[in-house]
């Protein structure tokens, strides 16, 4: 298949960075800090709750210490905010540093930054690049039913990028970790948008597996459904023509496409700026 067929319009790809990308901030909502800190954003109805629990110093509403925000998780929790996922995850000021920790359904309730990794699982063979495509357990929580990487998920409490892969990797695709420690770090993707369970700000990790063409993916964790390995150019058409990804996964992809000149040169440099949050 030729690859100017998909250059003769890019609004399909484009949409899918911009449902990303929908948050507007503040948008009505309130910082949130701990300590001196900004770490996030609340609606108006996660700041009646602070109210109740006078989680507010003058005009701000947060912490005083990172000590404290796991034991807030736990309380927005038993107040009905939201479902525990008996998931600690870290909290980071902008320099890195961790503060602190949260239940991690209370993520996008705070609106905090979290942090993921996604793994491209290639094959190369000799009638072209395939990609391995997860189907999600329709017992998930969230996207229940939806197309996925071979390998994806949030970086727990005490995790790096790496590590959570090859963590990861064993859980939802049963990959060896001497396998998975070969993946290549490939770039990191920013977004912010509206969800049902509220204001997503993520950093995802990217990374890249060439994997055998003899090795078959088990589903150890039940998170997963099924896998399929679909050629490249299959995968692009289902990006450009459905919604059938789970939304994250979208921009993963388009990031693969570009690197494996997938556009020609003048969509690649539009793309590019968008997954950077440039205009267009």
């Amino acid at each position: 298949m030729s690859n100017k067929s998909f250059s003769r319009t890019l609004e399909p790809f484009l949409r899918h960075i911009a449902a990303c990308n929908s948050a507007v901030l503040p948008g009505g909502r309130t910082p949130f800090f701990c300590a001196d800190s900004q770490i996030g954003w609340v609606s108006p109805s996660t700041v009646q709750a602070l109210e109740t629990l006078g989680v507010r110093a003058g005009e701000k509403f947060g912490v005083g210490a990172g000590a404290d925000l796991f034991p807030l998780s736990r309380t927005l929790c038993e107040m009905g905010l939201y479902a525990s996922h008996h998931e600690a995850f870290d909290v980071r000021d902008d320099s890195g540093t961790v503060l602190g920790q949260v239940d991690r359904g209370a993520i996008p309730v705070l609106g905090l930054a979290a942090e993921g990794v996604h793994l491209n699982g290639l094959v190369e063979r000799a009638d072209g690049l395939f990609l391995w495509v997860a189907r999600r357990s329709m017992s998930k929580r969230l996207d229940p039913g939806k197309l996925d990487h071979l390998v994806a998920g949030g970086m727990s409490a005490g995790l790096d990028p790496q590590t959570t892969v090859i963590k990861e990797a064993q859980e939802e695709a049963g990959i060896p970790a001497k396998l998975a420690a070969k993946a290549q770090a490939v770039g990191r993707i920013h977004y912010a948008l509206e969800r049902p369970e509220g204001l997503r700000r993520d950093v995802l990790h990217c990374y890249d597996l060439l994997l055998p063409e003899g090795f078959v993916p088990v589903a150890e964790d039940g998170e997963v459904e099924s896998f399929h390995l679909l050629p490249i150019q299959e995968v692009m058409a289902l990006i450009r023509d459905t919604d059938d990804f789970k939304f994250n996964v979208n921009l993963v992809l388009i990031d693969l496409f570009l690197r494996r000149s997938l556009f020609d040169p003048a969509d690649a440099a539009i793309l590019r700026r968008a997954l950077s949050g440039q205009a267009a």
